[in-house]
């Protein structure tokens, strides 16, 4: 198994300039450190979050059909492959893979998969890459040619995107695929909010300690000093906008330090730390199109609570 680590952006000015904007923000994708990553491990098996078991669900009704679309001799390349829980499934099924290429922005959790499916898939190239896929990062090659790259991008992270970089972000993943390629997405479907809200504020608390756990590895990442009592999670659907909001609530006005600069924050003012997009299908059909990809395949479970999907170069 062979190892790639890509260089990383300025991390720690991205995150001054979140903070000092109004409302204050800081990407989700500072959610991933080792601890973020098993804290959602633990979100996926709450029993108030659907997406998780409910896209295996349709992956597992529906494997033979995918595996037939995307077809022998890949090099399937995962964004933000976590514990690659749902790739086994494919991973079973694929014939004569010629690579897997898990991207992850958290090192030690990606390696530690990487490992164990190295071990468990010994006839499979796994070539991991450290890096940030929001920015661009080589893709290495295999030792064996790939008929075609397959973009694999399960649990509608799509949807953490504002739909303008959701966009340009699609319009990497056709560049990456090729003429010949294609992508796995998870889509999340839009559903009333009393799934919804409940989803993201389960009631073991795993959510709101994910969420604080952004605050934690501030402070010991980028010399901060929240004091995580002093937050509160919160997640809010807004229907205009079809979309999850989370937040990080000050409980009273406070000022924080994040190395050199200073913060003020009012009581009740909040970070947004993530927004989860949900989509009708004829909706992202037009989306994908736009760029550069057609949809191939849609399934579906039977409450239509969430979709996987299969693109296409158009």
């Amino acid at each position: 198994m062979t190892e790639v680590t890509q260089p990383v952006a300025d991390e720690h000015e991205e995150i001054l300039d979140g903070l000092r904007g109004k409302p204050k923000q800081i990407s989700p994708k500072f959610f991933y450190d080792e601890r973020g990553s098993q804290l959602f491990d633990a979100i996926c098996e709450q029993p108030e979050y659907y997406p998780t078991r409910t896209e295996l669900g349709i992956m597992e009704d529906n494997l033979d059909e995918m595996a037939d679309l995307i077809g022998p001799d890949v090099s399937l390349i995962e964004y933000g492959s976590g514990s690659s829980t749902k790739t086994r499934l494919l991973l079973d099924r694929l014939e004569q893979q010629a690579a897997y290429v898990p991207v992850d922005i958290s090192r030690e959790h990606l390696v530690s998969t990487a490992e164990q499916l190295a071990a468990d898939y010994p006839g499979i190239e796994v070539l991991p890459v450290c890096a940030d896929f929001t920015q661009p990062f080589d893709v290495p090659v295999g030792s064996r040619a790939a008929a075609r790259n397959v973009l694999y991008f399960p649990g509608s992270t799509i949807g953490n995107f504002a739909k303008p970089a959701a966009l340009e972000l699609m319009k990497v993943m056709r560049e990456e695929a090729g003429e010949d390629g294609g992508l796995l997405i998870g889509v999340d479907l839009v559903k009333p909010k009393d799934i919804l809200e409940p989803a993201y504020n389960d009631a073991a608390g795993v959510t709101a300690d994910f969420n604080l756990n952004l605050l934690r590895r501030l402070n010991r990442e980028h010399e901060a000093d929240f004091e995580l009592d002093s937050f509160r999670h919160q997640a809010v659907y807004d229907e205009d906008q079809d979309r999850i909001e989370m937040r990080l609530i000050a409980l009273d006005q406070q000022t924080v330090s994040i190395g050199a600069e200073t913060l003020e924050f009012a009581k009740d003012e909040y970070i947004v730390t993530e927004h989860s997009h949900k989509y009708r299908l004829e909706q992202f059909a037009e989306f994908a199109s736009k760029a550069g990809f057609k949809v191939r395949e849609v399934w579906t479970d039977d409450e239509d609570l969430f979709s996987v999907q299969y693109l296409e170069a158009a």
